[in-house]
């Protein structure tokens, strides 16, 4: 074997790792669930157009709170994980809308200081909405 073959498995192998880095947009952390009422919020105030017809939002905790400069992202989610084994809807991620701060949400969030606080009805499509709290991906669209 020539000298120039180990180099070109090196080259292409760094060729690879770079793809890999430069696709992944994704993060990770946590999140809970909070019931209704939901109004008012930090974002839009008493504007009930603000949530989406899906009724997929969030508040959105210190990490991505950004000042406020987060209402109305849209992110995409899912559940990676959970304390307790199967409570991850497998393969499904959902598209949420940040209407609100965590920090100021006016019912309790089912566990304290999580990336995102999802509405009841966006936690239930990727998690059994017995769950405290899920590990979730999520990337900005």
């Amino acid at each position: 074997m020539s000298r120039a073959q180990p180099q070109k498995w090196v080259t292409l192998l760094i060729l690879f790792l770079l793809h890999l880095l430069h696709t992944s947009h994704a993060d990770v952390g946590s999140a809970a669930q909070y019931p209704p009422p939901y109004l008012p919020t930090e974002c839009y105030g008493s504007d009930s157009s603000q949530f989406p017809s899906s009724n997929l939002f969030a508040a959105a905790g210190d990490g991505i709170w950004d000042n406020g400069a987060s209402c109305g992202r849209q992110y995409l989610v899912r559940c990676i994980s959970a304390a307790r084994t199967g409570t991850c809807v497998p393969d499904k991620t959902i598209q949420i809308r940040i209407v609100d701060y965590a920090g100021s949400v006016n019912s309790a969030p089912s566990a304290p200081a999580t990336t995102m606080v999802l509405s009841q009805t966006a936690f239930g499509a990727i998690a059994n909405s017995t769950a405290k709290s899920i590990n979730i991906e999520f990337q900005q669209v």
